[in-house]
């Protein structure tokens, strides 16, 4: 398991995906703002590839966010669209609604940096939200990630166009943000 501060980032486990999937995905609007297309139910029982690990895809890792004091399930965090060649991924998280507003995005973010920096060696992180995701904007830029652009009505978000902000962060930039023990 990674630890952060207050959080742990470990595999994910099959009775996680029933939580995550009624807290993350059941909800029509939060699954609007967090995915790239269009809500939709899913059979109950069916493998959700939102959720289900795909050991052979080597391009993800998908993790489960646990509390380090008493071990309770409270998000879902991934490395995604790995890049070997030009050595960059993408940064993703969902923090269950009981959750939020605690810290734990911001650990998660500076978590998933040490892991794509120290242990995948990567050279580049990428961020992109919803221009008005205040949380995941603060929780990267403490993290050290400058916003480099605005996608002008990029997203489709429940009859609307919306902005998305794109931030980056260089291995050469990131400045861990406690002395934490390496994975």
């Amino acid at each position: 398991m990674l630890t952060g501060g207050t959080i742990g980032l470990r595999a994910r486990y099959d009775e996680d995906i029933p939580i995550l999937r009624t807290e993350l995905y059941d909800d029509v609007v939060n699954s609007e703002r967090a995915e790239a297309g269009p809500w939709r139910p899913l059979t109950p029982g069916s493998k959700d590839p939102r959720l289900v690990v795909d050991e052979s895809d080597q391009r993800n890792v998908s993790f489960s966010v646990v509390e380090l004091e008493g071990g309770t399930l409270i998000g879902s965090a991934n490395l995604w669209g790995i890049d070997n060649h030009n050595r960059g991924a993408h940064i993703g998280l969902g923090l269950l609604p009981s959750a939020r507003g605690k810290g734990y995005g911001t650990d998660v973010v500076a978590t998933l940096c040490r892991y794509g920096f120290v242990v995948r060696g990567l050279h580049r992180l990428q961020i992109e939200t919803l221009s008005d995701n205040h949380a995941m904007l603060r929780s990267a830029e403490r993290s050290g990630f400058v916003r480099e652009g605005v996608l002008r009505s990029s997203a489709w978000v429940m009859g609307e166009f919306l902005d998305e902000v794109v931030l980056g962060l260089l291995a050469r930039d990131w400045k861990p943000a406690t002395a934490q023990d390496t994975p």
